[in-house]
């Protein structure tokens, strides 16, 4: 029987305590861009760095190809990718604003 994989339980806390979450590698300039991204919108994003030993059970854990990846209200956002989409058609902000992690 394989052993279940595991995500840190201070990420599953963070997730469930934070309006909004990054996850991502330490020095990873694409995580860097996901968290100014949403500190420019007005949201103060909690960050999870991943270390290289865990890397890919969390990735593994949250059905990711890649990191980083966004949380917003306790739900998986998405990467990259998928945060700048949602910024560029205007869907980021009311998802912002619904998660608390915007006040206006």
């Amino acid at each position: 029987m394989q052993e279940a994989i595991k995500i840190p339980a201070s990420l599953r806390r963070m997730v469930a305590e934070s309006a909004v979450v990054v996850v991502g590698r330490r020095g990873c300039c694409m995580s860097h861009v996901a968290k100014r991204l949403l500190q420019g919108l007005g949201a103060n994003p909690a960050v999870f760095e991943v270390d290289d030993k865990c890397e890919d059970d969390v990735l593994v854990e949250l059905r990711a190809a890649e990191l980083p990846v966004v949380f917003v209200g306790g739900r998986w956002l998405g990467g990259l990718d998928r945060i700048m989409a949602s910024h560029i058609t205007g869907e980021l902000t009311p998802l912002l604003k619904q998660a608390g992690a915007l006040w206006l």
